[in-house]
Parts: C-alpha cells; structure tokens; sequence
C-alpha cells in the first residue's frame, strides 16, 4: 500500500487523530460501519439540503414535483437566504421557484458551489470541499452548511480537522494571506420537529499567519506518523489504539476487536463475554 495513493479528506483526518485503530478498521480493513435509520434519514436531508443551494447558486429552477415533496426543505433554505442576504445578493433575488437564480454580484466576485480543491503533502493527497466560496481581490471566505443544531463548543468546532485543513489548503493553493482569509459554519437547521423555529445562526473562524504554521507542524507530524503506521500494517502490525480514550471505547463497535489483543485477553473470544453490556451505537 502506498501512502502516495492515499486521499485524506477532513473527515479521516479527525478520525485519525482520535482513534488510528479505528481508521484502520473503516478504512484499510475496510469493515461495515453500522448507520442508524435515523442517521440515514438524516445524511438524506443533508444531501438534499446541499444540491438545494447548489441549485440556488446557479440559477437552476426547482420543479413542481421538488416543491411538493421537499416543501420542509424548501422553507429552511428560503430562511436560510433570508438571515443571511450578504451572501446571497439583493433580498430581491431571494430564492423563488418563479426565478430561481443568483443575485447579480460584482465582476471582480468569484463564487463557486461545491468547490473542489487539493493539495499534495507528505505524499498524500488532502482534498476539501468547499460548500460555497467567495473571492474578491483582498478576501476570501469559506462558507460550510451544517445541518444540526449549533454546537456549543465553539473552541472544540475550532481544532476540528475541517475549519484547520479548509483554511490551510485554502492559503497553500491561492495568493491569500492567512489575515484575508475566512471560514464561516452556518446551522441552518437549528430546531427539531415540534421545536420552536430558530433563525439560522452562524460561528465565523479568521485565520493568522500563527494559525497556518501550526496546523502545517501538526499535519506533518500526523501524515509522518499515519506513513509509519501504514508500513507496520503492511509487515502485520495494527495501527495503535488510543488509551485516554479508553473510557469511551466501550461505545464503539471495534471494541472487541481491540480487547483480542490485550495482555489481559488470553482468550479472543473472551472479549464477547460481556457483549450484552456494549451499547450499540451508530457512527
């Protein structure tokens, strides 16, 4: 297996930094992760929610049957462009099924939906997908739909492997500067069924020269180790668990897995003594 093959994206990166037994297990073992109904009901809604303001954002128009059968979708989006109307152009070009197309905005103005972008680093491919982004010659913003309520660990969201890689590849492929640099999370779905309706909130990131150095040392330091990691799988060695974690392990599938291996576990199937005490959780 050759690390230069090997695309990481935001998602494995968090998922690496927290447990590298576990990205093992998902994405080298390649096991089945378990997806709750409601997780898929809820990815569903996501996925429609996106290719929606992807729609908005070329002026595609929606049709009668979209409007009936995604009415709820519908209405978020429409409160969404509402709350924020500096992103989207004059309230006048607010998203209609009559129009249906983007405000005007300056020539200068670059804008892209689902813009794809990749950096080589380490010998791995990092690649980020930016829900919208906006250019102008001294600015750039990253914007990113989230479609839960607000989290309310700002700093946590802040360390989050997407606001630091978004930001970092961002200023590797373009002339920005750190300072002229940007990301912003809007919460668009930020009330449950049956809960009053919030109006969409947002949390804003800049970013500094500092900043950029940092995520550089420790993206290095993780890829160097996910390399040395990759070369002991390939000779028959599992990629380390995560001990301090230890106290959360038991809400994970691979736990038993991982107990196979253990001083402690002369028997691997010992580890399924306890089965009835795991809770099951989805990923």
């Amino acid at each position: 297996m050759s690390p230069s093959l090997l695309r990481l994206s935001q998602g494995q990166l968090n998922l690496l930094a927290a447990c590298p037994r576990r990205f093992q297990h998902i994405y080298l073992d390649q096991l089945a992760s378990p997806v709750s109904p409601e997780q898929q009901e809820n990815m569903a809604w996501g996925n429609r929610f996106h290719l929606l303001m992807q729609q908005h954002e070329l002026g595609l128009p929606l049709t009668e049957l979209e409007l009936a059968s995604e009415a709820d979708l519908f209405d978020v989006v429409q409160s969404f462009i509402a709350a924020a109307p500096e992103l989207f152009g004059d309230r006048s070009a607010a998203f209609r099924p009559a129009t249906f197309r983007p405000a005007t905005f300056r020539p200068a103005t670059f804008r892209q939906s689902e813009h794809r972008r990749s950096l080589e680093l380490q010998g791995y491919l990092l690649t980020v997908v930016y829900d919208l982004m906006i250019l102008d010659a001294e600015h750039a913003q990253i914007l990113d739909w989230k479609t839960y309520a607000k989290p309310q660990n700002q700093q946590r969201l802040a360390q989050d492997w997407q606001t630091r890689l978004y930001r970092f590849v961002l200023v590797e492929t373009s002339r920005y500067l750190p300072e002229q640099l940007s990301m912003t999370y809007w919460f668009v779905r930020s009330s449950q069924q049956g809960a009053i309706a919030l109006q969409p909130q947002s949390l804003r990131f800049a970013y500094s020269a500092a900043e950029h150095e940092r995520t550089r040392q420790d993206l290095t330091q993780l890829l160097n180790q996910l390399t040395a990691w990759i070369d002991g799988y390939t000779a028959g060695t599992d990629f380390p668990r995560t001990e301090e974690l230890r106290g959360t392990c038991n809400l994970c599938q691979f736990e038993p897995r991982c107990q196979w291996d253990t001083p402690s576990s002369s028997n691997p199937l010992s580890a399924w003594s306890d089965m009835t005490d795991i809770a099951e959780v989805a990923i």
